[in-house]
C-alpha cells in the first residue's frame, strides 16, 4: 500500500468530499456527493465554484481562499452546497494550501444533515384544517383509481416565533417543502402556526422531518420536527374525513408532542370505527329492558329497550359518541330499531310497548324515518307500541327538517319523545320547534329536587309549559320514594330509575314488589 494511497484514506475518514481550486475554478473533485446520483468529479471538474456553492456562502469561501497563508488550514466555514435539481445540503468546508502544490488550494467537505429545498419554491397556498379534510374527501371519492393515502403530522416547535426574518424565511421553505411533497402538490395545510398536515402516497417515505431541521439550519435555526404518520388506504370518504376531523381536533388542543400521538389516535379511532360497522352489521349487541311506570299507579306504562356491548351491563357511551362524529350512527339505531321490532312481534310480547333511542345525526335526512317505516309497514299494530327518543348526545342540525320527519312517524301511529330535556338554551330551542307526545327529564332533575329548591322551581315552569303543550312527560333515574313523591306532587306522569327497576334481559311487565300495584300493562296515555 503507498502513502499516497494511506493518506488519501485519512482525508476520506475526516471528509466526504475533497477538490482542488485553481482561483475560483474546481481542478479536481472526488468523494461523495450531496445526494445520491451527483458525482462532484462529474459534476464540479471544471466549475467555478457558483455552479454549486450557494450565493449566501460564496464571498466568504472566495476571502478565504485568496486570503489563506502556505501551510495554513483555515477555519472551518459554513457552506450551502447546490445539488443541481432545486435543493442544497449543508456542509462544513476548510481549505488548506501546501506549498509544494501552490497556487492550488486544497479543499475538504463534511456533509451536514440531508438534502433539502434550496429556495421556496412556487407553490399552491396551504389549506386550512377545513380545506384539508375537503381535499380528503375529494380524493377518496376517486374510489380505488387513486394512490392509497397516509396522513402526516409535524409539530414544529419554535416555527411559531414569526417575529423575525429567520423563522419567516423558514417558515416560508418549509410550507414549500410540504406542500411539494403533498398529493398533487395542494394537499398540504397549516393547522396552528407550529403544526402542519398534508396527504402523502403511501408509498413515498422521504424522511420529511429531516429535510425540515436542514431547512431550519440553513437559516441557522435549530428546529426538532415531531411528526407522525397513519395510513388512510382507501377508506371510506366520509367516515375518513370525519376521522381525520377528530385526530387534529385533538391534537390541536394538545400540548407538547402532539405529533408523536397524532399517528396513534388516528389509527385507534380507524380500528375503533371498523370494529363499530362490524358489530353494527353483525347485529353483536343487545337490548335491555328498562321499565317506565305511571307515577300514579306505579303500573308499567312502557319499556326503553337500551342498546349493550359486551354483555348487558356495558352502555356504549363511548362507541355511541364516536358513531355520531363518524356518522356511523343510522345504521347503528336502524339496527336497535330493527332488535326491538322483532322483540314485540314474539309470542308474549303483545302488551309491551317499547321505547327506542335515535340520534339527533339520524334525523338529518330521510334514510332513518323511511327505513323505520319501512320496517313496520306491515304491522300497524306495531306501530302503535313504538316510542322514537330523540337523543341530545349530538345536536339536531335542522329542527325545521328534523320536525317534518318526525311528524311523518307520528302520522304512522308512532310516539316521540325528547329524551333527556336539561335547562340549556339548545333544550328549550327543541321543544319549541320539535313537536313531540312526551318529554323526559335529565337525571339532575331527580337528583337535585330534594336539596335544591332552584331545581324544584325550575321543574314546576317545565312541567307547566309541558301542560299547556299537551306533552306527558317522564322523570328519569328515579332511585328513591322521596324523589318519586315530589314528582308526582309537581305532576310528572311517569317515572324511570332503580327504584322501578333494572335494565333486564327480558321486558318484566310488573315494576318491583317494593314499589308497585297490581294491574295491567296501561296504554300510552
Amino acid at each position: 500500500m503507498t502513502i499516497k494511497s494511506r493518506l488519501l484514506g485519512m482525508a476520506f475518514a475526516a471528509s466526504d468530499v475533497l477538490f482542488e481550486l485553481d482561483g475560483d475554478r474546481v481542478t479536481l473533485a472526488l468523494g461523495a456527493g450531496p445526494v445520491p446520483g451527483v458525482d462532484p468529479g462529474a459534476a464540479w471538474s471544471g466549475q467555478k465554484l457558483e455552479t454549486f456553492l450557494a450565493a449566501s456562502c460564496l464571498a466568504q469561501v472566495k476571502a478565504a481562499v485568496v486570503t489563506l497563508a502556505p501551510g495554513v488550514r483555515s477555519s472551518p466555514i459554513e457552506v450551502e452546497v447546490l445539488t443541481g435539481d432545486g435543493r442544497a445540503r449543508k456542509a462544513s468546508l476548510r481549505a488548506f494550501l501546501l506549498p509544494d502544490l501552490a497556487p492550488f488550494v486544497s479543499c475538504a467537505l463534511a456533509w451536514q444533515g440531508v438534502a433539502y429545498q434550496a429556495a421556496p419554491p412556487k407553490t399552491e397556498p396551504l389549506l386550512d384544517a377545513r380545506g384539508l379534510l375537503k381535499r380528503l374527501g375529494s380524493l377518496l371519492a376517486v374510489g380505488g383509481t387513486g394512490p392509497e393515502l397516509s396522513v402526516d403530522f409535524f409539530e414544529i416547535p419554535g416555527l411559531d416565533a414569526l417575529d423575525d426574518d429567520l423563522h419567516r424565511r423558514a417558515s416560508e421553505r418549509i410550507e414549500a417543502r410540504l406542500q411539494s411533497a403533498s398529493v398533487g402538490g395542494v394537499s398540504a395545510a397549516r393547522l396552528a402556526p407550529d403544526r402542519f398536515a398534508l396527504m402523502r402516497d403511501s408509498a413515498d417515505v422521504t424522511d420529511l422531518a429531516a429535510e425540515i431541521r436542514a431547512l431550519g439550519a440553513a437559516e441557522g435555526l435549530n428546529l426538532s420536527p415531531v411528526s407522525s404518520r397513519a395510513e388512510v388506504g382507501h377508506a371510506e370518504a366520509a367516515v375518513a374525513v370525519r376521522t381525520l376531523r377528530l385526530a387534529l381536533e385533538e391534537c390541536l388542543k394538545d400540548g407538547a408532542a402532539a405529533g408523536e400521538r397524532f399517528g396513534e389516535r388516528l389509527r385507534r379511532t380507524v380500528e375503533n370505527a371498523d370494529r363499530f360497522r362490524g358489530i353494527v352489521r353483525a347485529r353483536e349487541f343487545t337490548l335491555a329492558w328498562q321499565p317506565i311506570v305511571s307515577l300514579d299507579t306505579r303500573l308499567v306504562h312502557h319499556f326503553e329497550a337500551l342498546s349493550r356491548f359486551g354483555g348487558a351491563q356495558q352502555a356504549p357511551t363511548g362507541p355511541i359518541a364516536m358513531a355520531e362524529e363518524l356518522g356511523l350512527i343510522e345504521d347503528f339505531d336502524l339496527a336497535v330499531a330493527e332488535k326491538a321490532v322483532s322483540q314485540l312481534r314474539k309470542p308474549g310480547f303483545g302488551l309491551v310497548k317499547a321505547a327506542i333511542n335515535v340520534s339527533g345525526v339520524s334525523l338529518s335526512n330521510d334514510h332513518y324515518i323511511e327505513g323505520l317505516l319501512r320496517m313496520t309497514a306491515g304491522s300497524p299494530e306495531i306501530r302503535k307500541r313504538l316510542m322514537v327518543e330523540i337523543t341530545e348526545t349530538a345536536a339536531v342540525s335542522d329542527l325545521d327538517g328534523a320536525n317534518r320527519r318526525l311528524q311523518a312517524l307520528r302520522e304512522a301511529d308512532i310516539k316521540v319523545c325528547l329524551d333527556d330535556y336539561g335547562v340549556g338554551a339548545a333544550s328549550l330551542t327543541y321543544l319549541r320547534k320539535l313537536s313531540v307526545d312526551l318529554l323526559k327529564m335529565d337525571g339532575v332533575f331527580a337528583r337535585e329536587i330534594e336539596t335544591d329548591p332552584k331545581m324544584k322551581t325550575l321543574a314546576t315552569h317545565l312541567l307547566d309549559l309541558c301542560r299547556e303543550l299537551k306533552i306527558q312527560t317522564v322523570a328519569e333515574m328515579v332511585e328513591t320514594e322521596a324523589q318519586a313523591d315530589i314528582m308526582k306532587g309537581l305532576g310528572v306522569n311517569y317515572g324511570q330509575g332503580w327504584l322501578f327497576g333494572r335494565p333486564t334481559e327480558t321486558p318484566v311487565l310488573a315494576a318491583p314488589v317494593s314499589s308497585r300495584r297490581k294491574g295491567e300493562v296501561v296504554g300510552w296515555g
